[in-house]
């Protein structure tokens, strides 16, 4: 009985060995057509996936969206043609350590060096002194208020920012409650990188489900394109890097909000108010408390974390509703 155990065990060595280094899924033609029309530019060594569209005629309006964790500039696909129909240029890329972009390791994943990011794509399209309305989600907010601080404070090579709209981001760390998994990926020390390895499609679909609304659960090609997104380039095996930004959030409290408070950008907010990680009521409250000056746009009771997701439509006629109105 010992030696079937022993055998056993000797043959889940290999097998175990092989399923941790599975390669990553084939893309969908939906995600293979998305990447085949963006673009790389390189910032610094890191090669940086973007999309640039060309839209409507007769304006000069210019929106950059900055995507959330852990997904990639892929979440804005549903309102991407409708934004062609407004801007005469319509921008996303994919963070470092995201979506198509490089996702080196071991490296130092900050909020500051995507800020950085962001500031190089635009120069090199030749964008620099160009006027920019910043469209963000999740994690993209932070970057969008570091770039607000660079822009409030004059900073060298800053993003000049016509507008600013965020949506389902933990703007601030006391009314931000990530889920389990998150806080033991930021802070697991040894164990990250092998529950990393462990990470599977179904793990991340129920994971990542848990934060999307009962009635707007993605499908299974959906959660399928997400998937084959994060393990392209490995990126199951950086996302404790990049969960970091949480502990920066923290840190940088006051930077961040302040950048909102005392910023005389128009500012707006798209909400989805059944979000489990900036919960309804507190986040709502803290924020009209605390911005007083920024327009808010609270889509129904039933959409949650991914807005632009989950209501497309109710998404995007909020933010033209606030492009449209100064």
């Amino acid at each position: 009985m010992k030696e079937w155990w022993i055998q056993v065990g000797l043959l889940s060595v290999p097998l175990l060995a092989v399923y941790l280094h599975i390669p990553p899924p084939k893309l969908s033609p939906a995600l293979h057509s998305w990447r085949a029309s963006g673009r790389y530019f390189t910032y610094k060594t890191q090669n940086i996936f973007y999309r640039d569209s060309s839209g409507a005629l007769g304006s000069s309006d210019i929106v950059v969206l900055l995507h959330g964790f852990p997904t990639s500039s892929y979440d804005w696909y549903k309102i991407w043609e409708g934004l062609t129909q407004r801007f005469h240029r319509v921008i996303a890329l994919d963070f470092v350590g995201f979506g198509f972009s490089d996702k080196p390791r071991p490296h130092h994943y900050s909020i500051f060096e995507q800020a950085n990011i962001v500031e190089g794509l635009l120069g090199h399209l030749g964008l620099r002194n160009q006027r920019i309305n910043l469209l963000s989600h999740d994690y993209g907010d932070t970057v969008a208020q570091e770039l607000l601080h660079r822009y409030e404070h004059n900073k060298t090579g800053c993003v000049l920012i016509n507008s600013l709209c965020l949506s389902n981001g933990g703007i601030f760390p006391e009314t931000h409650y990530p889920r389990f998994i998150q806080k033991i990926l930021k802070d697991g020390g040894l164990l990250s990188p092998i529950i990393t390895r462990l990470m599977n499609y179904c793990l991340f679909s129920r994971g990542l489900g848990a934060v999307f609304g009962p009635y707007t659960q993605p499908s299974a090609a959906e959660y399928w394109d997400m998937w084959t997104a994060i393990r392209t380039n490995d990126g199951n095996l950086v996302v404790d890097s990049i969960l970091q930004y949480i502990n920066q959030r923290e840190k940088h409290r006051d930077r961040w909000i302040g950048a909102l408070t005392s910023t005389s950008v128009p500012l707006h907010l798209i909400y989805g108010p059944l979000d489990p990680v900036n919960p309804y009521p507190e986040f709502l409250q803290l924020y009209r408390k605390v911005l007083p000056m920024s327009t808010v746009s609270v889509l129904d009771d039933h959409i949650s974390h991914y807005p632009q997701l989950e209501d497309p439509m109710g998404f995007l006629n909020a933010y033209l509703n606030f492009i449209n109105s100064f």
